[in-house]
């Protein structure tokens, strides 16, 4: 089965329309929907790898008809409820508003800048060696699809599956998004900046001497 937020490389999506630089947000909304996003993930109830994995799992029916935060809002109401912070009924207004037992864990307003300038780094120690080095060829597994989970998330996208690249920087080892996303732990091993010509990833590249570059975990590589 296809994903549906899958959809680099794809044909019959439509013209990609870059925006305008300056415009941050096209709606009021916009910026509360982003707000809501961060507060509720200091909850501390999910990972920035479940949330994306939770936008994911829009029904595809949604995912193409929402707009970007409409997709951010979808997956968080959903985590809301599986999670049990709300239930439907509260979540639709049906029920009567209580206060949370996290309501200590809430974001004030004089917290937020620290919080946001701290960030959510994803490096960590391992016991995973490296195995390659800079300028190794390498070639991405065939298929693009988490090996713990079938459906599950991962950062392998479907157009670099069984691409032949190089390595051009080695990041160090971090959290490992396919299993960080079904609560299987971090998991960290090495990351890697890797170059593939555009002539390996389509088959009618309109420059088939452009590179891309993508950053991609060890377990989505072997070498050549």
């Amino acid at each position: 089965m296809s994903r549906p937020h899958d959809m680099g490389g794809r044909f019959g999506d439509g013209p990609v329309v870059p925006e305008a630089e300056d415009v941050k947000f096209h709606a009021d909304w916009h910026q509360r929907a982003l707000a809501l996003t961060l507060a509720a993930g200091s909850l501390g109830k999910w990972n920035i790898d479940v949330s994306r994995h939770a936008r994911e799992c829009l029904p595809p029916k949604d995912y193409t008809a929402f707009s970007y935060y409409e997709k951010w809002m979808g997956g968080l109401a959903a985590l809301l409820v599986q999670t049990g912070v709300l239930s439907v009924e509260e979540l639709a207004g049906k029920s009567k508003a209580e206060i949370s037992a996290l309501a200590d864990k809430k974001l004030t307003a004089e917290q937020v800048a620290a919080v946001l300038a701290k960030g959510g780094p994803a490096d960590r120690k391992s016991d995973v060696a490296p195995l390659f080095k800079v300028g190794d060829a390498v070639k991405t597994r065939r298929l693009a699809q988490n090996t713990f989970v079938a459906g599950g998330h991962t950062r392998l996208p479907t157009y670099a599956a069984g691409a032949k690249g190089r390595i051009e920087r080695y990041h160090g080892t971090h959290v490992f998004p396919d299993s960080n996303a079904h609560g299987l732990g971090e998991a960290p091993e090495p990351l890697y900046a890797v170059v593939f010509p555009a002539s390996e990833l389509w088959q009618h590249p309109e420059h088939p001497r452009d590179e891309v570059v993508l950053d991609l975990w060890q377990s989505y590589l072997k070498p050549l």
